[in-house]
């Protein structure tokens, strides 16, 4: 209890005692119950006045320590990374010198092309049909072909009597006509015969279509 409510306090009883006795000796001891309420009445509310300014101060004189409030920060944006781009490797061409100085590819010592071929691809024939067949050779290497190389039969249907034909000597770029008979295979569909050159890795065909 702070020093103005013991002030209060003390006041309420001086004036109390003051009261009784100023009262006169020969009267009866009691006072009077309506000026007794009154000031019970009025030291209550000193009181409860007293006790109000007490709180008051004692809240002023308290301070509270405020919290900060945690504050959200935005997300941090992740930058995008670069879309990979596909790239395709192309492998360096291997170009072949011809010497002195220019380019150029370097033909080989045995080649042989066949042109003027006949029949033509996948002609239609009747099974057992007889028809002609001619092929040109052409020496497209750089070294001479010795007389009597063989041109022979290598697979497919039989369709010539002879399984070899002798080529005479032949140079780099000479040509040699080739004709004979022969005759179409009794089973129908795609049928393909096939000849090599002897020594020239060289191979020229026959391919017919077989109908009823």
């Amino acid at each position: 209890m702070n020093r103005t409510m013991k002030r209060i306090l003390f006041s309420t009883l001086v004036m109390l005692f003051v009261l009784s006795a100023c009262a006169p000796q020969a009267a009866a001891p009691t006072q009077d119950p309506a000026l007794v309420q009154q000031l019970i009445e009025q030291s209550v509310q000193l009181t409860v006045a007293a006790q109000n300014l007490e709180t008051a101060q004692a809240q002023a004189a308290f301070t509270p320590t405020l919290v900060p409030t945690e504050t959200s920060l935005p997300p941090t944006a992740v930058p995008a990374l670069p879309t990979a781009t596909p790239f395709v490797v192309v492998p360096p061409t291997t170009v072949v010198s011809g010497g002195g100085g220019g380019g150029g590819t370097t033909k080989p010592e045995y080649a042989c092309d066949v042109i003027h071929q006949r029949p033509f691809d996948d002609t239609v024939y009747r099974p057992g049909e007889d028809f002609d067949v001619r092929w040109t050779i052409v020496n497209k290497g750089t070294k001479t072909w010795r007389a009597r190389s063989d041109l022979k039969y290598l697979t497919g249907p039989a369709m010539i009597s002879t399984a070899t034909i002798e080529l005479p000597e032949m140079k780099p770029d000479d040509q040699f006509d080739i004709t004979f008979d022969s005759k179409a295979p009794t089973e129908l569909g795609q049928q393909i015969m096939v000849w090599s050159v002897e020594g020239a890795n060289c191979f020229t065909y026959v391919r017919i279509i077989l109908e009823k």
